[in-house]
């Protein structure tokens, strides 16, 4: 701990877990405009969307097995259309050891009401028990606890005969860390998280198994329009090839084609997961090296390389003061604990974030510890 200032603050503070640092070196003049103000059903509008699927592909590595959507209203609203519009044919699991898994259980359980649901549930820090997943159910879990820090370790634990399917909220996970689509029948992400896209916008991946279950299931429940992924018991194929079912924002949509071609340019998916890698290291050696400091993730193979999660061992008040310490001096925003996580800090470590800031943030965590505490 130290009373003194650090002689550097980091050059882009933005340690946001959502909306995250934008990619380095961005500008507004980097998008491209010559499909704003036109339709989204345009022939212009429709070959922009279908890019950003193209380059969602090659990116993030998904295999032509699997279709990929763009739909509203975030990872919240891509989640919540695959589990209306697919839940119901069988038992299900639910899995949460985060506010966010936690809200998934309780749509299933309080708005669809499903009587089969089985919840496993872990405290943060935790994951659940793994081995005591039934794959005759659908199973539904969140990839990486984006507000407790943990994640799966890999997908070994999902069995490659599963009679159900797997629907995957990999938001914080997408981009970052390697994920084995095999194994995942739906998967779904905003790319405001490790893309450092804006808001608004979800991705919808499906695999042949959850096209087979739309096309021969209909749920007991309507649907809403912006949740209809089939007309007539088939697929609408158009939504996977850039014919959104609402209006987007096209600058949006261009902002996150910058993203991606910048992904490619860096190395593709396998840099990204470096570059995350790299950056959550550096916060992992500075709470190693700290007595009052911890890795709310109490597991390393489980600890998240995006969403870093920290307590500290010191009254509740302390991380709240050290936010506004920090903001104040400019030298790192939007890093408190998520409202329903254990009181500490939330540090993302994605792959837009530059290594460099991270340690040049660090010291002002002594700082801001030292003064918080005084």
């Amino acid at each position: 701990m130290t009373n003194t200032k650090p002689a550097a603050r980091p050059a882009c503070a933005h340690f946001s877990s959502g909306p995250c640092a934008k990619i380095p070196g961005w500008a507004p003049h980097l998008l491209n405009t010559e499909s704003l103000g036109r339709s989204h059903r345009s022939s212009l509008g429709k070959a922009r969307l279908k890019h950003a699927i193209t380059l969602t592909r090659e990116v993030l590595q998904v295999p032509d097995t699997h279709l990929i959507g763009i739909v509203p209203a975030s990872d919240t609203g891509a989640v919540e259309m695959a589990m209306w519009s697919l839940l119901g044919e069988r038992p299900v699991d639910m899995l949460a050891w985060e506010s966010f898994g936690d809200g998934w259980v309780s749509d299933v359980m309080k708005q669809l009401k499903l009587k089969d649901a089985r919840k496993l549930t872990a405290s943060y820090g935790a994951l659940p028990d793994l081995s005591a997943v039934d794959f005759g159910h659908d199973v539904v879990f969140t990839w990486n606890g984006t507000t407790s820090g943990v994640r799966v370790p890999d997908a070994n634990w999902i069995a490659a005969d599963r009679k159900g399917l797997t629907i995957c909220d990999a938001t914080s996970a997408a981009f970052a860390q390697a994920m084995d689509f095999s194994k995942l029948d739906v998967v779904t992400f905003s790319w405001q998280k490790v893309l450092g896209g804006e808001g608004a916008h979800g991705v919808l991946i499906l695999g042949p198994r959850a096209v087979e279950r739309l096309e021969s299931y209909t749920p007991s429940w309507p649907l809403p329009k912006i949740f209809r992924l089939t007309s007539g018991g088939k697929l609408i194929a158009g939504i996977f090839e850039g014919e959104t079912i609402n209006t987007p924002s096209m600058l949006c949509v261009e902002d996150y084609i910058v993203a991606l071609e910048w992904a490619q340019k860096l190395g593709g998916l396998n840099s990204l997961l470096a570059r995350a890698d790299a950056n959550a290291a550096v916060v992992q050696r500075w709470i190693d090296s700290r007595e009052y400091a911890e890795n709310l993730a109490q597991v390393s193979a489980t600890r998240s390389n995006t969403s870093v999660c920290l307590t500290l061992k010191a009254d509740e008040s302390v991380p709240k003061k050290m936010v506004k310490l920090l903001e104040a001096e400019k030298a790192a925003f939007d890093i408190g604990s998520y409202r329903d996580a254990p009181p500490g800090l939330r540090i993302w470590c994605g792959a837009t974030v530059e290594t460099s800031d991270l340690e040049a943030l660090m010291p002002w965590l002594d700082w801001a510890y030292a003064q918080a505490t005084a």
